[in-house]
């Protein structure tokens, strides 16, 4: 019997182990939706649009605009508060952007017009990256607005991106490394806009909520492994 006792002991202890293991498991996950996993474009759309416009193509598991010209994509969902990471890689000569706060409405032709952009950019070669105010148009910078203390790796080459949205304190992040900080909707933002080619753009950097776009400028990129988490 108290053979028996220990066994069960043994065996309960084993199960409430494997238990608070997989407890620990899932709250490492939770909270982080799928926006890409490289099976499925289910959480996109076009802008403005109904479907992914067809120049978007899932390629060994990878989400890549083949084409140019048929638009950027946006997410279904709109995001205010969260943490959104994935990776990318630039063709050469390429450039491409990650923009936020988006507002889908007919008046706007493009996501542009209304969300600020994280910049994808092959440095090298795209002349983008000696225009603007102090490189404020390189890779990983706040495009147009401020410059990335960062330097990305170059075209054909992964970058990991994390962008970090909380009350309007936003970070970039490529390779592990912040590359700009900034707070939005505040007087130093406003000054920002101002010194910027957005300046007379009524719509930009207005909304505190919205969609999450990948832009069409026209150049073959890749992307990866998107996910978000709001907090």
């Amino acid at each position: 019997m108290r053979l028996l006792t220990l066994t069960l002991a043994t065996i309960a202890f084993t199960f409430s182990f494997a238990c608070q293991s997989q407890k620990s498991s899932d709250k490492s996950k939770k909270g982080w939706i799928v926006l890409f996993d490289g099976t499925n474009l289910d959480q996109w759309k076009g802008y403005n649009k109904e479907n992914v416009p067809d120049g978007w193509e899932i390629i060994n598991k990878e989400l890549v605009l083949t084409k140019g010209g048929d638009g950027d994509i946006i997410t279904k969902n709109e995001y205010e508060n969260y943490e959104l990471e994935l990776e990318w890689k630039i063709s050469e000569g390429g450039n491409s952007g990650i923009i936020f706060n988006i507002k889908e409405d007919p008046k706007f032709n493009n996501t542009y017009e209304t969300g600020p952009e994280m910049q994808i950019l092959d440095n090298e070669k795209h002349p983008d990256s000696n225009q603007g105010k102090n490189g404020n148009r390189k890779a990983g910078s706040l495009y147009d607005m401020i410059p990335s203390s960062v330097k990305a790796n170059p075209a054909g080459e992964w970058n990991k991106v994390k962008i970090r949205i909380k009350d309007g304190k936003t970070q970039f992040w490529l390779n592990g490394q912040k590359t700009v900080e900034f707070e939005m909707w505040t007087d130093e933002w406003n000054e920002l806009i101002a010194d910027s080619k957005f300046k007379d753009w009524p719509g930009f950097a207005k909304y505190k909520k919205g969609h999450i776009g990948l832009q069409d400028h026209g150049d073959k990129v890749f992307f990866r492994n998107i996910r978000i988490r709001e907090i």
